[in-house]
């Protein structure tokens, strides 16, 4: 694009004072435009020096009379065109950025809203203070029996592969399998906290989600889902996260929210996620009677 521009402009500065007045508020286009595309090359393409985008319509081949050096009044034509689309492709440009800012902005804000209203209701009670049983500490009290389909923690066998993250992962997932809710949070938690740019904490931060969704705690799981959507959006169970941090405002009553955050599944993770997520999708938004 800068090529083109410049080489117009060059053109155009041979013809003499003849055509200056004319010329002039093209060259100022031109220049607000080069320094406008540069600032949002420097936000689009982060660190990629030199990409810019080409004008849509080509420059016309020159006729006898310009080759000669004398700009023919379509010269001048042509290049207002080309200006014209460069200004045309930059508001476009411009438009699908800010939408997006503004869309992760209208995200952030809802769930921060979900964050300050839950965390005083779910702030974690005081630890009490062990009481010794009354008779002396020789007396001791009969273990409660536990469910059948809830193993004691220390029942799970721990993984040992060397990879401490990949282990605490599968420890927490083998926790969360036995429905043992509790220590499965504790697990995965630790494992988000010790392992950040591990492989497993995004599947470790989702399943914290699925770990309270099943304990039957939305509110937790939603803002569970959000962090990995937020933290980890290149992470493999980013996808899984916004899927089911729609169950989880289904839960809340926030049927609408739930709708905004499956088109927000579709937009940024439709190209790749699979058929079978994309089936669960549109049977999520069917059942939350989404628009």
């Amino acid at each position: 694009m800068t090529k083109y521009l410049l080489g117009a402009v060059f053109a155009l500065s041979v013809a003499g004072p003849a055509l200056a007045q004319r010329d002039a508020p093209v060259e100022a286009r031109v220049g607000k435009l080069e320094s406008e595309m540069r600032a949002v090359q420097r936000k689009v393409f982060p660190g990629g020096a030199g990409m810019m985008v080409e004008p849509q319509i080509a420059p016309a081949a020159p006729t006898s009379v310009e080759a000669a050096g004398v700009p023919a009044s379509g010269a001048i034509t042509d290049l207002t065109a080309r200006v014209t689309s460069l200004e045309q492709q930059l508001a476009s440009m411009t438009g699908e950025i800010e939408q997006g800012q503004h869309r992760l902005r209208q995200l952030e804000d809802q769930f921060a809203e979900y964050r300050k209203a839950t965390d005083a209701k779910f702030a974690a009670p005081p630890v009490a203070t062990p009481v010794e049983p009354v008779g002396g500490p020789d007396v001791t009290i009969p273990e409660a029996p536990r469910p059948a389909d809830k193993p004691a923690a220390g029942d799970i066998a721990k993984p040992s592969s060397g990879d401490a993250g990949e282990d605490g992962y599968l420890y927490g997932f083998r926790l969360w399998e036995a429905k043992r809710y509790g220590e499965a949070a504790a697990q995965l938690k630790k494992v988000v906290a010790d392992f950040p740019k591990h492989r497993r904490a995004s599947y470790a931060q989702n399943l914290l989600g699925r770990t309270y969704l099943d304990d039957g705690k939305p509110s937790l799981a939603s803002i569970a889902f959000y962090d990995n959507y937020k933290k980890y959006p290149d992470g493999e169970r980013a996808p899984d996260s916004l899927y089911y941090l729609g169950s989880a405002l289904v839960k809340l009553d926030k049927a609408a929210d739930a709708c905004k955050v499956y088109g927000e599944l579709i937009d940024v993770y439709g190209g790749t996620v699979s058929a079978k997520m994309k089936a669960d999708v549109a049977k999520a938004r069917v059942a939350a009677k989404c628009k």
